[in-house]
C-alpha cells in the first residue's frame, strides 16, 4: 500500500471514532506539517501507522484538555511526537506562552509520557536522521526484548543491519556484497536469515522470490546493536 492510500485510511478511521471537540481538532488542527512528518519520517521508517493516534486528547495540568500532534501508545509506552514549525513555535510566541509550553511538557513527563520533537527543517532536509531517532526510540523502549536475539547474531549479520540503518531505508544485495566483500550467494543467504528472524522486512505485498530490497525492522536500532 502506498503512503497516500494508507494515510487516507488512517485519518478516516480516526475521524469515525471521534466526536465533538476531539473530532473538530482532528479536522481543523491536523495540517500540512503533521502530514509531512508522517510522509517523510514515520512512513519510511515503519511502513504502517499502528498504535499511532493523531491529535490525541490528554488532560491538561490546568484541569483542561490539550492535544498532542501524535501519540504512540503500546502497552506501557506513551510517546508524544510533536511537529514544530519555526514561525508558530518561535517567532510569534509570547514569553508567557513559551513558559506555559515548557511547563505543559514537564507535566506530560511527570505523567509518564516520553516526548520527541521534530522541526520543519529537519523533517524536510534531514528526514533520515528523524527516522533513526524514532527507530532508536522503538529499539530501546518498545523492542528491548530483542536484545538477546541481537546478541546471538554473527558479526556479518550485525554489519548488514548497521549498513541498513546508516545508508538509507532500502538495502539491496549489491550493497551487502560490496560492504562485506562477499559473493552474491552468501549475501542473499545472510539477508534471508535476517528476514526469517524479522530483523529485516521485505517491501509490502511482495512474494519472497520477488524481493528487490529490504528494510531494517523498527525493532532494530544502532543502540541495540551496541554502537
Amino acid at each position: 500500500m502506498d503512503f497516500e492510500t494508507a494515510y487516507t485510511h488512517f485519518l478516516e478511521r480516526h475521524k469515525k471514532a471521534r466526536r465533538g471537540e476531539s473530532l473538530r481538532r482532528l479536522v481543523e488542527g491536523h495540517g500540512h506539517g503533521e502530514k509531512l512528518l508522517l510522509e517523510n519520517v514515520w512512513w519510511p521508517a515503519f511502513q504502517n501507522f499502528d498504535n499511532l493516534y493523531p491529535e490525541h486528547e490528554v488532560s491538561d495540568f490546568k484541569d483542561g484538555i490539550r492535544f498532542l500532534d501524535y501519540a504512540f501508545l503500546l502497552d506501557h509506552v506513551m510517546l508524544d511526537i510533536e511537529f514544530n514549525g519555526f514561525n508558530s513555535h518561535a517567532k510569534d510566541i509570547s514569553r508567557t506562552k513559551f513558559s506555559d509550553n515548557l511547563m505543559r511538557q514537564n507535566h506530560l513527563i511527570l505523567d509518564g509520557w516520553k516526548v520527541l520533537r521534530f522541526s520543519f527543517d529537519d523533517v524536510v532536509e534531514r528526514p533520515r536522521m528523524c527516522q533513526q531517532i524514532l527507530q532508536q526510540f522503538m529499539g530501546r523502549w518498545v523492542y528491548g526484548k530483542n536484545t538477546d536475539q541481537i546478541v546471538r547474531l554473527s558479526a556479518e549479520e550485525r554489519d548488514i543491519l548497521r549498513l541498513g540503518l546508516r545508508r538509507s531505508s532500502k538495502l539491496v544485495v549489491s550493497e551487502v556484497c560490496t560492504h562485506l566483500h562477499i559473493g552474491d550467494k552468501k549475501a542473499r543467504k545472510l539477508l534471508h536469515g535476517l528476514l526469517d528472524q524479522n530483523l529485516l522486512l521485505p517491501p509490502t505485498n511482495i512474494q519472497p522470490q520477488q524481493i528487490k530490497f529490504y528494510r531494517v525492522s523498527p525493532s532494530v536500532s544502532l543502540d541495540l546493536l551496541g554502537i
